[in-house]
């Protein structure tokens, strides 16, 4: 199957996936203990006003007439309102995800540009001091929590040296990228971390493949050996690890988000969360879920660039 087969393919995949988590979101939010209802007007409100509220937000009918309103709803692209800011969570969402996507986009690039250079070191420099340092410097990055890390950041980058703003974004494009590169940095740090150690050993795994001592033998030039064949065959099975992480990425923008006070997604998520805020929450979830199938999609499309024997499979 070619490439375009496979894209026609995730394509296919993307529907009942976003139907599936449609459903399990719907029955995950009613399972949540608390009533929205008090939760806006509080444990004072008398029993007339939370039942006209619960009236208005459709509470009242049954669960089965409030799920085939809501299959309605996302089948027309109707996000309902947010019942605690009163305004189409569409247009919420559309206001906070270029600021996720702007974020998470940064730490993938960082990431890479941190990842790569140290994975061939490394695996140039297998079993000496330089690798088992680098080694050493991975296994560090994997243990500390992406929250703890974020702290450290803030602390010392931003509050205590004054290098970077201590949270929030900016005014224009330009702004943002400066606003938003220590969080950036927090993210891109641990994800870093599991993609060179990944590439380390792939890298090492072609290096001692028979192909390229063979283009070795043939006395091509070395940054030609390492960029033509052992970078594009070692880079397969670590762009398979990039979009299996995407979903880590996403759930650590979160913390991010709330750590560094940025007006993403991920902080919007959580404050709906709290506020039983059921139409945010599940909207929310929705766009993530097509917005990780199309990162998947285009790990696909990567692949089948990065490795031609794909396209004969």
């Amino acid at each position: 199957m070619g490439i375009v087969g496979r894209i026609g393919l995730r394509l296919l995949q993307i529907v009942p996936t976003v139907a599936l988590v449609a459903v399990l979101m719907f029955a995950l939010m009613r399972l949540l203990p608390g009533d929205p209802a008090i939760q806006l007007l509080g444990d004072r409100a008398t029993d007339a006003s939370l039942a006209r509220l619960r009236h208005e937000m459709g509470f009242d009918r049954s669960v089965s007439a409030q799920f085939w309103s809501y299959l309605e709803h996302v089948a027309t692209l109707r996000l309902g309102d947010s019942i605690t800011m009163h305004v189409p969570v569409t247009r919420l969402i559309l206001d906070r995800l270029p600021i996720t996507l702007m974020l998470t986009g940064m730490a993938t690039v960082l990431a890479l540009l941190i990842a790569v250079p140290l994975a061939f070191v490394a695996a140039l420099r297998e079993g000496g001091a330089v690798d088992l340092a680098i080694r050493m410097l991975g296994q560090v990055g994997l243990s500390m929590p992406v929250f703890y890390l974020g702290l450290i950041l803030l602390i010392t980058l931003a509050a205590g040296l004054g290098w970077f703003p201590v949270g929030g974004i900016g005014g224009g494009f330009v702004e943002n990228l400066y606003y938003l590169f220590l969080p950036a940095l927090t993210l891109a740090l641990s994800l870093a971390m599991v993609l060179m150690r990944n590439l380390r050993e792939a890298l090492i795994e072609v290096l001692h493949a028979e192909f390229v001592q063979f283009a070795t033998a043939k006395g091509l030039r070395r940054r030609l050996v390492l960029g033509r064949h052992v970078l594009r065959n070692a880079l397969v099975p670590t762009v398979t690890l990039l979009g299996l992480q995407i979903g880590s990425l996403v759930g650590g923008a979160v913390i991010t988000e709330s750590v560094f006070a940025i007006p993403g997604v991920g902080r919007l998520m959580i404050d709906s969360i709290f506020a039983r805020d059921y139409a945010v929450v599940q909207g929310l979830t929705i766009v993530l879920a097509v917005l990780v199938s199309l990162v998947f999609l285009l790990v696909d499309t990567v692949q089948g660039l990065l490795d031609p024997r794909q396209e004969a499979a």
